[in-house]
């Protein structure tokens, strides 16, 4: 009788350990959460920000207005957690007038020519707002828009869908155009940055993050010191108005060339014609192709205090490395970020495509939908 109670002892608790285990092992809602609260108010209407957190306390902070990354915090070599990116407290700074902190970009990212392309015979006139070039969308573009958000959850992911619908002619680009970014934080450090849209007529389409990192999580800092790898053996230069020429010049040879580490100061001042004319880095880099059905392998960004890595795979055929240099601690009221104490990694089509015929497409059409995909992976490196 003893020995049968013994058995079944042993049995119940060869169970609960089993169940422990499998309920361990298991994703669970606490592993991960998703907080809205209010933000302030733009154009009448109510900003909300939703806080996305993983099981290992990564947090991503997502507002309303421009569909915009405020923050994103990462453990650092010892745990301790930091905001890898440029960003505020409060909405009124955005309002005032960033330099596209965070934002969603569109409804064309990056540069078109003198304002204006041609699409089917017939000619469109853009808003200028840099220069004699339209960027990022016009003097109001995605990043100055509202839009409304869905809260998505499973078992491994917290997300946040966004959605804004672009009127025909805003900012003078055709077409009704509804546009989707999803921002998924996933529990295996990583943040998917999903961009989709459709169209009522033909229009170029270009949409992509601006998010202004700084590893150290020290905006004071700047990132020179950071160290960077770029997978591509070609960039596009430009001209005196940083609009490509049309040339896919190779990197060999020159300070463009990060196909193997570099620190981003080692070469940035470089007696380089397209250093000068960008006053540092602000161009296009063509990335190598992508595994057989995989995403491309873009970049990796680390800062060597920290150890905080940085790694980026995408659909997108290019990568827009901005090293802030026209950052100067005045982009708006509250605003200290100093100059290149932030940089952008954009991945993006390249600039000025809707005039340049040999540049990948970026022409959506009726029925067809526009889909693209960047991931973040976040992690640390030893001393």
């Amino acid at each position: 009788m003893v020995r049968f109670l013994e058995a079944r002892s042993r049995r119940r608790a060869a169970a609960l350990a089993a169940l422990l285990a499998s309920w361990a092992a298991a994703p669970h809602a606490a592993d991960h959460s998703i907080e809205q609260r209010p933000f302030g108010r733009a154009d009448g209407r109510e900003i909300d920000i939703y806080t996305l957190s993983n099981a290992h306390g990564v947090e991503a902070r997502v507002m309303t207005y421009g569909a915009t990354l405020v923050s994103l915090k990462t453990p650092d070599r010892a745990g301790h957690l930091g905001n890898i990116v440029l960003g505020f407290e409060s909405l009124a700074p955005y309002l005032a007038g960033v330099p596209y902190f965070g934002a969603t970009v569109g409804r064309y990212a990056n540069r078109i020519a003198n304002a204006r392309f041609t699409l089917d015979g017939r000619s469109y006139a853009l808003t200028r707002n840099d220069g004699p070039n339209a960027l990022h969308g016009g003097a109001h573009g995605f990043d100055k828009r509202i839009w409304t958000a869905v809260p998505l959850t499973s078992a491994a992911a917290v997300g946040l869908r966004l959605t804004y619908v672009s009127p025909a002619g805003e900012e003078g680009y055709p077409g009704e155009l509804t546009a989707q970014v999803t921002y998924r934080l996933q529990d295996d450090d990583t943040l998917a940055i999903e961009f989709a849209a459709h169209t009522t007529a033909p229009t170029p389409v270009n949409l992509a993050n601006h998010a202004y990192f700084n590893l150290s999580a020290d905006a004071s800092t700047p990132i020179l010191a950071h160290v960077l790898s770029i997978r591509a053996s070609r960039f596009t230069p430009v001209d005196a108005t940083l609009i490509p020429t049309g040339e896919l010049r190779p990197v060999e040879g020159t300070p463009f060339d990060f196909r193997t580490p570099h620190a981003i100061g080692s070469r940035i001042d470089a007696a380089d014609e397209q250093l000068q004319r960008g006053h540092g880095y602000d161009h296009n880099w063509v990335l190598d192709p992508p595994q057989p059905g995989g995403l491309r392998e873009a970049a990796l960004l680390s800062d060597p205090v920290s150890g905080r890595t940085l790694a980026i795979r995408t659909t997108q055929p290019g990568l827009q490395f901005y090293s802030g240099n026209f950052l100067d601690g005045k982009a708006s009221p509250g605003s200290t970020f100093a100059w290149r104490t932030g940089l952008c990694l954009e991945t993006q089509h390249f600039p000025d495509s809707p005039n340049q015929p040999a540049f990948p497409t970026t022409i959506l059409r009726p029925g067809q939908t526009y889909s693209e995909k960047t991931v973040l992976v976040f992690g640390t490196e030893r001393r």
